[in-house]
């Protein structure tokens, strides 16, 4: 009997392709949309992660000012100085690298091409602060960290853009009016987590930046890098109470520095991210009720123009749950079969999308199979008025329809 009736759903619906079809079209765009904005939302929120995990693992950014953002004071706080990198690195366990690091802006000039680039003085240890790692040549050595050598490492696009093919190790590099030997190159990165280009730096000896380009002794950021499993709160407090003391601060005074955890930064950026694809997913599953109520009324007059073959059938036997069945079998037909087309859309949506946006395309079959039985139940839900109405029809009446 449940064949039958199946059959008889399935060739009422061949017989009307064009309403058919549009009959399902809001349960298609609710599906496909649905489906297209949380898997976008997904791979936003994992390329979020992946960019500010680039920054470093566990990593805390130490910065002179009492808070971050614009109005931070950062420019009267005193800046920090090597010894207190040396101290941190000492004195607070769970540490696993400490980097001091000063920061310029400046032209850097080779084989009469020049390039506007950010200007980094530090140690070795920041390479293992931001999970850099050492394309070709190598990193500083003692001696030239002590004398402020003129070497240089640079990121792949410095190398692209001023030496083209070339590896450009042993090369001369400008900056400001000092030359120095390029002895390494930075694997690339790509874009950060604000647009910036990640490669498009040169790294000196912290000394050789103080001594021959800034002319000062600031220090503009304290990285430190904790190791895997070590608790950030206690890293933090430990952290403060050094800072506090070596910068003299009394108890009523409060903290003329701010430590940014990385970690925490990622974990509240993924969830601003997740709130807005749920919210983006709520907003386009309205369109599914939209569908359904589209088929609520084509089934309501698919119901009056076979007002006469539902009488025949009562007639001769047919139960009622018979004609129910038979119509709610339709309408959950109609929503299904809009379920899958909009699931197939979403899939060649998502993907294109996903490329243009530049974010990573994350299948979830959660995700599609939930849309594909809540459209199923859509069908179920919107179907059951008019198949029931279509069920309690009298025989008599409904064979003097004309």
């Amino acid at each position: 009997m449940l064949l039958n009736t199946l059959l008889l759903a399935l060739r009422s619906i061949r017989r009307n392709l064009m309403r058919s079809f549009l009959t399902i079209l809001g349960i298609v765009i609710g599906v496909s949309a649905v489906i297209t904005m949380v898997t976008l939302g997904n791979g936003a929120t994992l390329a979020v992660q992946n960019q500010i995990s680039g920054l470093g693992t566990n990593l805390l950014q130490v910065r002179p000012g009492q808070r971050m953002g614009p109005g931070s004071g950062g420019a009267a706080a005193p800046a920090f100085k090597e010894e207190d990198a040396d101290a941190i690195a000492t004195q607070i366990g769970g540490i696993e690298a400490v980097a001091p690091e000063a920061r310029t802006s400046t032209t850097v000039v080779a084989n009469g091409r020049n390039w506007t680039s950010g200007i980094i003085g530090s140690t070795n240890a920041w390479l293992d602060t931001g999970n850099w790692e050492i394309k070709t040549g190598r990193v500083f050595s003692d001696g030239e960290m002590r004398a402020g050598a003129a070497v240089c490492i640079i990121g792949e696009t410095i190398r692209r853009e001023l030496f083209g093919t070339s590896d450009a190790i042993g090369e001369q590099l400008r900056v400001k009016q000092m030359s120095c030997e390029v002895i390494a190159v930075l694997s690339s990165k790509g874009q950060g987590s604000f647009g910036n280009d990640q490669d498009e730096v040169v790294l000196l000896p912290i000394k050789t930046l103080q001594r021959r380009v800034t002319g000062n002794t600031r220090v503009n950021t304290l990285l430190v890098s904790m190791n895997e499993g070590s608790d950030a709160s206690r890293v933090t407090a430990g952290l403060t109470q050094l800072l506090r003391e070596r910068r003299k601060l009394a108890s009523t005074d409060e903290d003329n520095f701010n430590v940014l955890d990385t970690k925490q930064l990622a974990e509240a950026l993924s969830g601003t991210t997740k709130v807005m694809t749920m919210l983006l997913g709520a907003v386009a599953a309205v369109s599914l009720l939209v569908g359904g109520i589209g088929i609520m009324n084509i089934m309501l007059v698919s119901v009056t123009e076979r007002t006469r073959e539902i009488g025949l059938r009562l007639a001769i036997g047919a139960l009622e749950r018979e004609v129910l069945l038979q119509f709610l079998i339709e309408a959950v037909a109609l929503a299904s079969l809009g379920g899958l087309i909009g699931i197939v859309l979403a899939t060649g949506a998502s993907i294109g999308l996903a490329s243009v946006m530049g974010v990573p395309y994350l299948f979830n079959p959660g995700v599609n199979l939930l849309s594909f039985v809540f459209s199923a139940g859509i069908g179920v839900v919107f179907g059951y008025f008019p198949a029931r109405r279509a069920a309690r029809m009298d025989p008599i009446e409904a064979l003097r329809h004309e």
